[in-house]
């Protein structure tokens, strides 16, 4: 993995057309700019991706004081190229049709219908470019009683039940929770990048590309996985556990004497192993606690028995001991001791860009590791507008006096807006 200026990658020569904003779009972008194409980022002029407000924090310049580019904005945009275009007029319409002709892959995330409207449906572009990859991103599809409806992560979340599994029971306290990130979101735009790949695969035995509909929620369904398959199979409906796992005991977080630690037995043998450093081996001799499958029918005998224990050494006294027995354990981090730890450093999983306004920006690395294409990062999330000018020219051949005449009346955008906040 590196910082880079040189085009490289398994996705070189590529162009993504990305139409999309917020996160699951820009997530699955920036996994294929990441891999090398080239992503041209369309937003509205003036206004920009909607997480470029969303905010604080917002990136400093080089004198600490806030710019226009949110933190949030920051993390799903590298390796793009901004042009500020105006959809709803039509001459922004033709330069995006303009734009869909040169493109390999077009994603985008418009509520069902609206492009469709503008003629950049993937019917319309798609007689233009037969071999153009469609990627529609939604909240609930582009078919189905739900299909008009605004999709939010959070709202995701909750009609996905994974809400339903996340939080401490009743009786403990708890209620539902959402988890702490977009993980909906998220999980739909790496859904959106398989999808994308698998359909340039088709193209190179076909030449015809695709139109792909990948949604919000589906996406959330199908990441139920084990929970998912075992109400199907079981016909039960199952409830919150806190930090416990449904089919593994003890698979939590348990009380050390100065903090929580995370304890992950994963078979039998490291509760046995488990027990003997807890100096208590008769725990895991006991026949309703020997096997997996009766740890985690008697769970609620269990687990009050390993609290105590536990609550006898620091957490870090209890790691040591585990590993040292090949018992998987570790602590719960905060953001400032991931981003700090070593392993993390090592792989790459913090990095460092150059930026126009602060200098330079640390953004997460990419999970992605390829020997022979690794991923590069070529270039750093982009101010709004910073590439108009660039692309337009080179993409469609527009000349100086031709930009100048869509910027007069908005059109397009071609300044940068990563002035200082107003």
């Amino acid at each position: 993995m590196s910082v880079s200026s040189v085009p490289s990658g398994s996705l070189s020569g590529l162009v993504v057309l990305d139409l999309s904003r917020i996160l699951a779009g820009p997530t699955c972008t920036q996994i294929l700019g990441d891999l090398g194409a080239e992503v041209i980022k369309i937003e509205r002029p003036h206004r920009g991706d909607d997480t470029r407000s969303w905010g604080p924090p917002f990136l400093k310049d080089k004198d600490g004081n806030e710019t226009s580019e949110s933190a949030y904005y920051l993390s799903s945009n590298r390796n793009k190229r901004s042009v500020a275009i105006d959809l709803a007029s039509e001459a922004g319409q033709k330069l995006i049709k303009g734009l869909a002709d040169k493109a390999d892959i077009l994603v985008e995330n418009f509520k069902v219908g609206d492009l469709k409207r503008r003629g950049l449906d993937y019917e319309n572009l798609q007689e233009r470019n037969p071999g153009l990859i469609y990627c529609s991103i939604s909240g609930f599809g582009q078919t189905g009683p739900y299909a008009a409806r605004a999709g939010y992560d959070f709202l995701i979340q909750g009609m996905g039940g994974i809400m339903s599994l996340t939080g401490f029971p009743d009786e403990e306290g708890g209620t539902e929770t959402k988890a702490g990130v977009g993980i909906a979101d998220v999980m739909c735009g790496m859904y959106a990048s398989v999808s994308i790949l698998a359909a340039l695969n088709h193209r190179h035995a076909t030449g015809r590309g695709q139109h792909l509909d990948i949604s919000l929620f589906d996406c959330q369904v199908s990441w139920l996985i084990n929970q998912g398959v075992a109400h199907l199979v079981s016909g039960d409906v199952p409830g919150r556990l806190g930090n416990g796992h449904p089919t593994i005991v003890p698979y939590e977080t348990f009380p050390a004497s100065d903090k929580s630690f995370i304890l992950a037995v994963g078979n039998d043998s490291q509760f046995v192993k488990f027990c003997k450093v807890a100096g208590a081996p008769e725990v895991a001799e006991n026949p309703k606690f020997a096997a997996n499958a009766d740890r985690v029918r008697n769970r609620t005998e269990l687990v009050p028995i390993i609290r105590r224990l536990t609550i006898e050494k620091t957490a870090s006294t209890w790691i040591k001991l585990l590993q040292g027995e090949g018992v998987p354990c570790g602590p719960v981090n905060d953001l400032a001791a991931v981003f700090s730890d070593p392993h993390v450093l090592e792989r790459e999983m913090r990095i460092t860009m150059p930026h126009a306004l602060s200098g330079e920006v640390d953004l997460i690395g990419s999970p992605i590791g390829m020997s022979e294409t690794p991923v590069s990062y070529r270039r750093p999330p982009p101010m709004l507008g910073e590439d108009t000018r660039d692309v337009l020219q080179k993409m469609l051949d527009l000349t100086a006096s031709d930009i100048e005449a869509l910027g007069a009346v908005d059109v397009i955008q071609t300044r940068q807006n990563g002035t200082l906040r107003e």
